[in-house]
């Protein structure tokens, strides 16, 4: 007999496995052409490339890190040369986070990698169900707010 949200627990934790899976993906991709930054560090730079002098709080959420790890993070990128921290001008409790050139540079030398993987996925998942299973996933995360 199958038990009530069975079929859901099995979908979470497929979910978690597949955001693993992509995860340790990307980490052989970086680690085979010599990258020196963590999978967590190309979502801050990813990010950052949509939208500089965002706020450290809008960073934590478009990643979906903890305060603790994206500091973290942000230092580390820091040290590198690859981004730069500024006080809010309307709110100096807040930083704001930009590319450096160099950070740019790197960003410009790195996505064509993660495009080129994105691609080779892409085509042997198809276009198609991508954007369907994407849609579905939305409306499971409309749900689950709803609840």
């Amino acid at each position: 007999m199958n038990m009530p949200g069975n079929d859901f627990r099995t979908l979470q934790i497929e979910i978690v496995r597949m955001r693993i899976a992509f995860r340790q993906c990307v980490m052989r991709l970086l680690k085979n052409h010599g990258v020196g930054i963590s999978y967590e560090m190309v979502q801050v730079m990813s990010s950052l490339w949509r939208e500089q002098g965002v706020s450290q709080q809008v960073l934590a959420e478009r990643t979906a890190k903890g305060k603790a790890t994206l500091s973290s993070l942000m230092n580390n990128l820091e040290r590198k040369g690859y981004i730069y921290r500024r006080e809010d001008p309307a709110d100096r409790r807040n930083k704001l986070v930009f590319m450096t050139p160099e950070g740019e540079a790197f960003w410009h030398r790195i996505l064509p990698l993660l495009n080129e993987q994105y691609a080779r996925l892409e085509q042997h998942l198809g276009l198609q169900r991508i954007q369907r299973m994407t849609r579905e996933l939305m409306e499971i995360e409309d749900a689950l707010q709803k609840a």
